[in-house]
């Protein structure tokens, strides 16, 4: 059976639980509500999340679980997949987020979605 951006929202949220609570409530800052049908969007509120670690001097080791997550669902996923994660996280993580504050991140991240980024950006955030 083929994996879809509900399934990935159902997986994430069982296995990541701490990010997912951190990820909830910028989302439901954001729009209001949680509702599964936007899950696609909700993947954005995950790298939002990321994003005030980041600014929060979290350490980068603390996400490492979830970048090879998002890494291997690209790699194994589908086309539906791989845009979600690419549009949804990865153009978001860093958003705003200073240089200096970024560089132990960026360190971590898989190249894959070290590409998506700048394939985006046109840029790295370091």
């Amino acid at each position: 059976m083929t994996m879809n951006v509900l399934d990935m929202f159902y997986e994430f949220r069982k296995r990541f639980e701490e990010v997912t609570q951190k990820a909830d409530r910028e989302h439901i800052f954001c729009w209001g509500e949680l509702d599964p049908e936007y899950a696609y969007s909700w993947f954005e509120s995950v790298a939002k999340a990321i994003n005030i670690d980041m600014m929060c001097d979290v350490e980068a080791t603390q996400y490492l679980d979830v970048f090879e997550y998002f890494e291997k669902k690209c790699i194994n996923g589908n086309h539906e997949i791989r845009g979600c994660i690419d549009a949804s996280f990865s153009e978001n993580l860093f958003w705003q987020v200073p240089r200096e504050k970024a560089h132990s991140y960026w360190a971590v991240l898989p190249n894959l979605l070290k590409d998506f980024y700048v394939g985006f950006h046109n840029c790295k955030p370091v």
